[in-house]
């Protein structure tokens, strides 16, 4: 660990919610669910006002209903999501040039590369006081929690000890005393299965754990974890912030409204969103050896399915191809709730492709039926929500700008409202009205 108290760890509260909040006027202080909006959905965000009623991340979106029907289930804007977090992270670069993004809402940052007098206990407060304050004003209004402490784990914790809206600074010498009464899942790494199995030799919190010998943890953990296991347990950690994190692995996944059971559709889906990950490596400039299927059976079982190629690439035939053939092995007669396809082991060259091009490369649905039997085609019957879903940024002709309360039937509800208005009023056109269209804000410059 340092000397000093000089990492930082800031994470914006209940980000994509407080972004839906700051921009709808009439949603302020209500609560709202950002994610799938079906019953096949997972809440990604919940604001802290859903959280009272036990709306949590990663909870379907039938439970999350079932617990606070009266939330604002929002589908989410990845533009005015990512606007923010360029804003805020050019924020942070401009306090410090070492900051490591962990996801669009939080970030360390080394502050013994900031411009400060010393890296006292008093100074580092103030600093991140103050940080705390001008990410307010970049955001238009949301707040960050943030630790600050001789370490990134340590840093991280602290930034979770006074949510929302809070600061803890841990201070050289007192991270023992700070980490022994905590349960053990605040270790990274320490999920349900491994606390289980603390549990059974009476492990609960961290001063349970420091009292077990690293040979006793390896033997019940395997080498890598229990090692790791130890070493934070006495708040060992000596990463460094790294300024460029590098890119795991690029997915896409989608969750379905009604089991999926014909394979040739799920090997369609497939092969769309293999399309979907090779366009984002190609514009990130990467491409991957390992490629991955993710299915989730009707039980909620969930089965991952992977294979390594000799070598990288971007092409979205081979991903494809590797993915359906995959899904082959696995049993989905009983119907599958999500469908997902990535690929990592990303690299920044492509070799050519290595296989050669076969029958398999076709689009599922492009593969002809034979001659003796050809299949009735039926035209796709129209989207009765005419594209428009849930917290979408809308624009109409003369009522000016508004986003999406609802869509079914045929016709889009519209509540006109933004940032910088007064909670608007709420209109209904139908869905095929040329006055209104999807709004769309400029691209965020990279800072």
């Amino acid at each position: 660990m340092r000397a000093q108290a000089s990492v930082l760890h800031l994470d914006l509260d209940a980000f994509f919610a407080a972004v839906e909040q700051r921009d709808k006027p009439s949603l302020r202080g209500k609560p709202v669910v950002v994610g799938g909006v079906g019953n096949r959905g997972v809440v990604s965000t919940a604001s802290y006002e859903a959280r009272e009623y036990g709306v949590r991340s990663a909870m379907s979106t039938r439970e999350a209903r079932a617990r606070c029907p009266h939330a604002a289930y929002l589908s989410g804007r990845f533009e005015a999501y990512r606007a923010t977090s360029v804003a805020v992270m050019g924020l942070l670069r401009s306090c410090s040039p070492l900051v490591e993004p962990l996801s669009l809402d939080e970030a360390f940052v080394d502050l013994a590369r900031a411009d400060l007098p010393d890296l006292e206990v008093p100074t580092v407060t103030a600093f991140a006081e103050d940080l705390r304050s001008r990410v307010h004003d970049v955001t238009g209004g949301l707040t960050a929690s943030v630790g600050v402490a001789s370490s990134k784990f340590l840093a991280k914790v602290a930034s979770d000890l006074d949510k929302p809206d809070g600061l803890v600074v841990v201070a050289p010498g007192t991270e023992l005393e700070v980490l022994r009464p905590m349960h053990v899942s605040v270790i990274p790494g320490v999920g349900p299965a491994t606390v289980e199995r603390l549990r059974r030799t009476g492990v609960h919190t961290v001063a349970d754990l420091q009292q077990i010998s690293e040979d006793e943890l390896v033997r019940m953990l395997g080498k890598a974890h229990g090692h790791v296991l130890h070493e934070l347990a006495f708040a060992r950690d000596d990463r460094q912030v790294e300024a460029e994190r590098e890119t795991k692995s690029v997915s896409v996944e989608g969750t379905y409204e009604r089991d999926l059971t014909d394979r040739k559709l799920m090997d369609s889906l497939l092969t769309r969103q293999a399309a979907d990950v090779a366009r984002r490596l190609r514009k990130s400039g990467l491409s991957g050896r390992t490629v991955t299927i993710k299915v989730r059976l009707y039980d909620f079982t969930t089965l991952n399915r992977s294979t390594t190629l000799p070598s990288p690439t971007d092409d979205e035939a081979v991903i494809a191809r590797m993915a359906r053939r995959l899904l082959e092995d696995l049993d989905t007669s009983g119907g599958v709730r999500l469908l997902g396809v990535g690929v990592s082991g990303l690299a920044d060259w492509v070799q050519e492709e290595l296989f050669g091009a076969d029958e398999d490369d076709a689009a599922p649905e492009e593969v002809a039926e034979p001659a003796a039997r050809p299949a009735p085609v039926h035209p796709a019957p129209p989207d009765p929500t005419g594209g428009y879903r849930p917290g979408m940024d809308v624009v109409h002709a003369e009522q000016g700008r508004g986003w999406v309360w609802g869509a079914g039937k045929g016709v889009v509800t519209v509540r006109f409202e933004t940032a910088e208005t007064a909670p608007g009023p709420v209109r209904s056109f139908a869905v095929d009205d040329p006055a209104l269209e999807r709004w769309r804000p400029a691209e965020p410059a990279e800072p």
